[in-house]
C-alpha cells in the first residue's frame, strides 16, 4: 500500500500523462491559399474543410500567401469556412490581398507574420480599373457582414473594399485600407503576430499538435487542368471538329464519341467549380435541337442553324462565369470561345485547302496523276445501275449515301434536297458520279 504523499504524487503523474496524452492527439489541418485565387482552388479547399471536420480535427489553419483573384471562388472558400463545425484559423503569411482578405476574415481569428499586409479588396475588371459602383456596393456589403460575424470594425472592412470612404488614422479618403501587421493588431483585425507554424499553434493552444497538410487530388487538379484558359478552347474545338467530321461521315462512331466526351469535360468541369447551372445545360440542349433541326430536317443553313450556334455559343460563355462575374471574366470567357472559334476555322480551312498536298499524308492520299489517254479511270463506268430504284440511306443536299439491291452507293441529285429514307431513281451514271431523282409514288 503506498503512503499518502506516493498517492497524489500518483494521482498528480496520471493527470498530467493523461493532459499530455490528450495534447498530443490534436491534430491540426493545414491548407495552403498560395498563388492567385481561382476557380480550381475552391473545390480543394473545401473538401480540405469536410475532411478535417470529418476526422475530428482540433482545428483548422489556412496559410495565405495571394494577391487575390476571382471573388466568387473566394466566396465559395468563405462559406466551406464559415460551415466548419471547429475552429478554422487564418495565418497571412506574408500577404492577403483582395479575395485574400475576404477568406481571412470568414475564420474564427486572423495571425499574421512581421511585415504581412491584409486588406486592398476593391474589385477591378480586366484592364485593371475599378468595377462599377453596383458590384463596389455588393462587395462593401459582403465585406461588411464578415467583419460583424467575427466583431471587428465593419468601417474598416467596407474601406477595404471602397476608397471612397477612408478611415482616421489608416488611410485618407480616396485611399484604400490595407493594414500591415502592427495596424492589424491595433485595430483588433489580427490576434498576434506570429513568425511561424509552431507559434501560430501555442497562441491557439494547440501547441504541440500535430500537423497535417492536405495536398491537392488528381481529380482536383484535372479539373483545375480542365479549365486552364489554354485548354477550354481545344476541348470546344475538338468536340465541334469531331461532330462537324461525324455529320459529314453520316455515320455514327469515333467522331461522335469524341465530340461528346470533348463537350462534356468542359461542361462538366464548369459544373464541378459551380460556374455552370442548369441554365447553361437548358441553353446548351435547346442549341443542340436548333443545329439538329438545321442539319436532320432542314436543308441549307438558316434560321435554325444560326439560333442554335447563338444559343451553344452563349452557353459556353455562361459556363466559364461565375455568380459576380467582372469584366475581365467577360473577356476572358470570350477570348476563349473566340480563340476555339479560330481553331475550328483554322483546321477545317487546313482539311479542305492543304491535306491533298500534306507529305505528312502521303500515305492516305494519292500523290501523283494519270491520264485517261494512258488507259486511267477514276472509277469502272456503272451503266448498269442507271433506272434502279433505292431508298436514301442519309439526307442527299444534294450528295449522300443511297442503298440499291443491297448495295450502299454514294449519289447526288441535280440540286434539290431528298430525305433520308425517301425513294430514288438513279438517272445518269457518270463515273464517280451516281444522279438520281425523288421517286413520286
Amino acid at each position: 500500500m503506498l503512503p499518502r504523499a506516493g498517492v497524489w504524487y500518483a494521482a498528480v503523474l496520471l493527470v498530467a500523462t493523461g493532459g499530455l496524452a490528450a495534447q498530443a492527439a490534436h491534430t491540426v489541418y493545414r491548407l495552403d491559399v498560395h498563388g492567385p485565387i481561382e476557380n480550381g482552388l475552391a473545390p480543394y479547399l473545401a473538401r480540405g474543410i469536410r475532411q478535417a471536420n470529418a476526422e475530428g480535427a482540433s482545428a483548422i489553419y489556412l496559410d495565405l500567401d495571394t494577391p487575390g483573384g476571382r471573388v466568387d471562388a473566394a466566396e465559395r472558400i468563405a462559406d466551406a469556412v464559415r460551415g466548419s463545425k471547429i475552429p478554422v484559423y487564418a495565418f497571412v503569411n506574408p500577404r492577403a490581398y483582395s479575395a485574400g482578405a475576404l477568406i481571412a476574415l470568414a475564420t474564427n481569428g486572423i495571425y499574421m507574420r512581421p511585415g504581412g499586409v491584409l486588406g486592398a479588396a476593391t474589385p477591378v475588371d480586366g484592364q485593371g480599373t475599378k468595377a462599377s459602383e453596383k458590384y463596389v456596393s455588393a462587395m462593401r456589403a459582403e465585406f461588411r457582414a464578415l467583419a460583424e460575424a467575427r466583431g471587428l470594425d465593419p468601417r474598416i472592412a467596407e474601406a477595404m473594399v471602397d476608397e471612397k470612404l477612408g478611415v482616421a488614422g489608416l488611410a485618407e479618403p480616396g485611399q484604400l485600407v490595407t493594414l500591415s501587421t502592427s495596424e492589424a493588431l491595433r485595430v483588433h483585425y489580427a490576434k498576434a503576430e506570429v513568425e511561424n507554424e509552431g507559434e501560430l499553434l501555442a497562441q491557439v493552444n494547440l501547441a504541440g499538435a500535430a500537423v497535417k497538410a492536405i495536398d491537392i487530388n488528381w481529380a482536383e487538379l484535372a479539373v483545375r487542368f480542365l479549365t486552364n484558359p489554354i485548354v477550354s478552347p481545344l476541348l470546344l474545338s475538338i468536340g465541334v471538329l469531331s461532330l462537324l467530321a461525324e455529320i459529314k461521315a453520316g455515320a455514327h462512331g469515333l467522331g461522335l464519341l469524341t465530340g461528346f466526351l470533348s463537350l462534356g469535360l468542359f461542361f462538366g468541369s464548369s459544373l464541378i467549380l459551380g460556374l455552370a447551372g442548369m441554365e447553361e445545360v437548358i441553353l446548351l440542349g435547346l442549341g443542340v435541337i436548333a443545329v439538329a433541326v438545321e442539319v436532320l430536317v432542314l436543308p441549307g443553313f438558316g434560321v435554325a442553324g444560326v439560333l442554335g450556334a447563338l444559343l451553344i455559343g452563349a452557353a459556353m460563355v455562361l459556363a466559364m462565369l461565375g455568380n459576380f462575374p467582372t469584366g475581365g471574366d467577360v473577356v476572358q470567357a470570350l477570348l476563349v470561345l473566340g480563340a476555339s472559334v479560330f481553331i475550328t476555322l483554322t483546321v477545317a480551312y487546313a482539311w479542305i485547302r492543304h491535306l491533298p498536298n500534306s507529305r505528312r499524308f502521303t500515305g492516305l492520299i494519292h500523290q501523283g496523276s494519270a491520264l485517261a489517254a494512258e488507259g486511267f479511270v477514276s472509277a469502272l463506268p456503272r451503266g448498269d445501275l442507271v433506272g434502279k430504284q433505292g431508298l436514301a440511306v442519309t439526307d442527299l443536299r444534294p450528295a449522300g449515301v443511297a442503298m440499291f439491291d443491297g448495295e450502299k452507293i454514294d449519289v447526288v441529285t441535280d440540286g434539290e434536297y431528298i430525305s433520308n429514307g425517301a425513294r430514288v431513281q438513279i438517272v445518269r451514271a457518270e463515273a464517280m458520279r451516281q444522279v438520281v431523282r425523288l421517286v413520286n409514288d
